[in-house]
């Protein structure tokens, strides 16, 4: 996939319920690595690297996840360059036994996508502003 600035995903009725049941009116939502490579993952090692997405609820947008997910839930969805690496054409979030996957054209990306809330504690608003990071 190129590195354009907006991509398409479809979500599943059932994976957009789930996710929904965590936003608040205003906030935005991350599809971000979580193998350690961004302030937002809270796991790592190279045996993840890429292998393992997020959701990530935010109160306000990160600068670094410029890439807009035009979904069909009408979710404010954001993605960054450093995960496009591993997504290609025709993103699809699905939802079985209470857990979330990510496939692509190539197929299953994760299997077991998190949604997790980012605790402004962690770094603030500031902190993002100036490019900062833990």
């Amino acid at each position: 996939m190129n590195n354009a600035e907006t991509i398409e995903m479809n979500i599943k009725p059932e994976a957009a319920a789930r996710i929904k049941s965590h936003i608040r009116k205003g906030q935005v939502v991350l599809l971000a690595l979580n193998d350690g490579s961004n302030q937002y993952s809270k796991v790592g090692g190279t045996c993840t690297i890429g292998a393992n997405f997020q959701f990530v609820i935010l109160d306000q947008k990160d600068p670094e996840f410029s890439i807009i997910i035009n979904n069909n839930v009408g979710l404010n969805l954001f993605t960054s360059p450093a995960e496009m690496q591993y997504l290609d054409n025709n993103l699809v979030v699905s939802e079985k036994n209470a857990t979330l996957s990510l496939a692509d054209d190539s197929g299953v990306i994760d299997g077991a996508v998190s949604i997790n809330e980012f605790q402004p504690s962690d770094i603030t608003a500031k902190d993002l502003q100036e490019g900062k990071t833990c």
